[in-house]
């Protein structure tokens, strides 16, 4: 996605309201971004984010799996905070979005393949 308030890609995402899991908040922050509802599976991602500015986060990457053909037709973008979306491959995500989120989206990846879940600190295994 395209964010209007921002000057790289960002994949759809927002805070869990009260009383919501953070599953839950992904499928809204999905349907209210794009427009549709597609089936949310399994987490894969979890990173603590440091922010002097806001707080500490700690963010959920959840796998969306595959668009259908009609979930693709039906995305309608939130016109007041997106301009526009794309589909990228894996190799092109570190030149279109900041360095931490395409760290968690190569996690998200590596653990979408290894049916782990990865945990990260800022978008880096603290193993590392």
């Amino acid at each position: 996605m395209t964010p209007s308030y921002k000057d790289y890609r960002d994949i759809p995402g927002g805070y869990v309201e009260q009383g919501e899991s953070p599953r839950q908040a992904c499928v809204r922050e999905v349907h209210e971004e794009l427009g549709i509802k597609p089936h949310i599976g399994r987490l894969l991602v979890v990173d603590w984010a440091p922010n002097p500015g806001e707080g500490d986060k700690v963010l959920y990457l959840f796998d969306g799996g595959r668009l259908s053909t009609d979930h693709r037709q039906q995305i309608a973008l939130q016109a007041d905070e997106l301009r526009g979306y794309d589909f990228h491959g894996a190799e092109q995500v570190p030149d279109l979005t900041i360095p931490r989120l395409a760290r968690r989206i190569a996690a998200g990846i590596e653990a979408r393949t290894s049916g782990l879940t990865a945990y990260l600190e800022h978008g880096q295994s603290p193993e590392t």
